[in-house]
């Protein structure tokens, strides 16, 4: 199971009013008023790092910009928090795609009455690709080993002994040991690489305390290729990798209980990845569905 990167930034919300009696919202601490309510404020950002919704003053007005830096489309979502005085957000949650390496303005906010100050706060979440794509591969997956070689399949589908959500269910996890070379199952470009983890656990949470290599497909879908041996990658983002490449060694990082590679096949569903069923080439090209318990050839 794997995880997008999360963190919390705890703050203090200041409500008072100002010397004009108008309430007023914000995060930073007045000097000069008395009567002060505070109260915390924490605003979570559940993202890539690659992706930030940063506040910019122009003129008359005050953007939310995400700034995409991954090599992919994304999917972002922002909520207003204790927004006060504001005009051009009106709905709950506004949800944009955004294109990838370039900024993209989700919301332009001006004071609802010119007199007051507008205050408010925002979260963010995004998730990489593009929502709503079509899984269509021209031929089966490659299995991401060598040619003749042939590992275990330990958990594919429908066993669900750790792929429990959406987004690993159609997994595959192949029993190989630590420093097996791991091939590109199909051709894309490389989106996210993570190469700083070296140990395993058995604590679900440190789920995202693993090293992967992402790779965005034609057809905007995505393969994940995990528990990668540290220092081992061998591509870097925006790369393009072909079908058969060698692009990591295998390893037993983050959340696992032995050596193996976790391999899936995922599309954007709506802020939500959710894996899809998969098949690897077989002989003669013709496709072979992944069971537990069975070992896997490379063709």
């Amino acid at each position: 199971m794997l995880a997008i990167a999360s963190a919390a930034i705890a703050q203090t919300l200041y409500r008072y009013r100002d010397e004009h009696g108008n309430r007023v919202y914000t995060d930073r601490k007045p000097d000069t008023v008395q009567d002060v309510e505070q109260r915390p404020l924490a605003e979570t950002i559940i993202a890539p790092p690659e992706i930030k919704v940063l506040r910019r003053t122009v003129e008359d007005r005050v953007e939310l910009v995400a700034d995409n830096g991954c090599f992919c489309p994304a999917e972002v979502a922002v909520r207003l928090l204790a927004a006060d005085n504001v005009a051009g957000f009106d709905d709950e949650v506004k949800i944009t795609v955004i294109a990838a390496r370039e900024p993209t303005i989700i919301a332009a906010l001006k004071p609802s009455d010119r007199s007051r100050v507008m205050t408010f706060g925002y979260e963010y979440r995004a998730l990489l690709g593009e929502p709503g794509v079509t899984h269509a591969p021209t031929e089966p997956y490659r299995a991401p080993f060598a040619v003749s070689r042939q590992f275990m399949v330990t958990q594919a589908y429908p066993d669900a002994v750790t792929h429990q959500d959406a987004g690993s269910a159609y997994a595959v996890d192949i029993a190989m040991p630590v420093g097996t070379q791991v091939y590109a199952a199909r051709g894309g470009t490389v989106i996210e690489v993570a190469s700083q983890f070296f140990e395993a656990t058995q604590d679900p949470d440190q789920a995202t305390r693993a090293n992967l290599i992402r790779v965005l497909h034609p057809d905007g879908t995505m393969a994940i290729y995990a528990h990668l041996n540290w220092d081992s990658i061998r591509v870097r983002p925006g790369q393009i990798v072909k079908r058969g490449e060698y692009i990591a060694d295998s390893g037993n990082t983050g959340f696992s209980s032995g050596p193996h590679l976790h391999f899936a096949v995922q599309r954007n569903a709506g802020l939500r990845h959710e894996s899809l069923p998969i098949e690897f080439a077989g002989p003669g090209g013709k496709a072979v569905t992944p069971k537990s318990g069975t070992p896997l050839v490379a063709y």
